[in-house]
């Protein structure tokens, strides 16, 4: 049985996949959204739109759902043991967004709640989410604007927070096996409630209304920029780092395919196209080697 808090995150969930939708709808200017409804044999289901082609996004993906199961998988309980066994439900909406202009960063945003049922103890409930920007060919100007927006939204909520969640976001989008981060951070959260339900449930609302206002200035700004064959190639090129963090770290793909979620909805975070090159090394002081200046832990804000 879902639970009235998951019902209550589940209306403004919906709501939020909605308004970004009709949001990124507005800026890209020739596609659609196409919405594909499914159904979790356990219990709940979701509904993965995704606009092809467009104007401005090669693809964007937006996901909501609200599932349960009957038994957290192993990438929920390594850091939460006390909770292997339990049932659970969660709700979420995450979104994935390549545009077709390498100027343009990539960008990934996600807010979800989880309740876990342990046997013979009282349910547990928590929050979690953020967001974070992928560029290949960066503007300090448009990093700080990401900041910034990332800051005065964590700003109601103490003066720690926004140190806190950046930091966490460059620890968690970071690839050990190549020491660089997935880009140039935001915001990460998790198991968050110790300020109870309904500031926990507003603090994820800002995330979400946050992301496009921190993303939808920086798709006006860099949209039209000119590029070539040269940063078509390296964008392609280091969408391999994308896909490389997403399989191999990130816990939400993780938890999706553990739990026997869909797989076209979990993996629809992946590039349309990407490529991988043995190898690789930008030339000196290009603009693709100065990408790498920007992919360690800065003081944006």
């Amino acid at each position: 049985m879902f639970s009235e808090s998951s019902g209550r995150v589940d209306a403004l969930l919906r709501g939020l996949q909605d308004r970004i939708c009709a949001a990124l709808e507005a800026v890209d200017g020739g596609a659609r959204f196409i919405e594909d409804a499914w159904q979790r044999s356990e219990g709940g289901g979701g509904r993965t739109r995704v606009l092809k082609q467009g104007g401005v996004f090669e693809q964007a993906g937006i996901g909501y759902s609200r599932v349960q199961g009957g038994q957290l998988p192993a990438s929920a309980t390594a850091h939460r043991p006390e909770l292997a066994g339990a049932a659970w439900t969660a709700v979420g909406v995450s979104l994935v967004l390549h545009p077709w202009n390498p100027y343009l960063p990539t960008t990934h945003a996600n807010v979800r709640y989880f309740e876990a049922h342990p046997a013979g103890a009282a349910p547990l409930w928590w929050f979690g989410g953020g967001f974070d920007l992928t560029p290949f060919y960066p503007f300090d100007a448009d990093c700080a604007h990401w900041h910034g927006v990332a800051r005065a939204l964590c700003a109601p909520y103490g003066s720690e927070v926004y140190a806190r969640y950046k930091r966490w976001c460059d620890e968690y989008f970071f690839l050990r096996h190549r020491g660089e981060m997935r880009g140039i951070g935001g915001l990460f959260y998790d198991d968050l409630n110790e300020w109870g339900f309904e500031p926990c449930l507003r603090f994820t609302e800002a995330v979400g209304q946050g992301f496009l206002d921190a993303y939808l200035p920086l798709v006006a700004h860099r949209r039209d920029t000119p590029y070539g064959e040269r940063e078509r190639e390296f964008q392609l090129y280091r969408r391999g780092r994308y896909v490389e963090f997403n399989l191999v770290y990130d816990r939400g793909t993780l938890f999706g395919l553990q739990s026997g979620g869909r797989a076209e909805s979990i993996l629809m975070s992946l590039p349309p196209r990407l490529r991988y090159e043995y190898g690789y090394a930008p030339a000196p002081d290009s603009a693709e080697a100065r990408l790498a200046a920007y992919l360690q832990p800065r003081d944006w804000a």
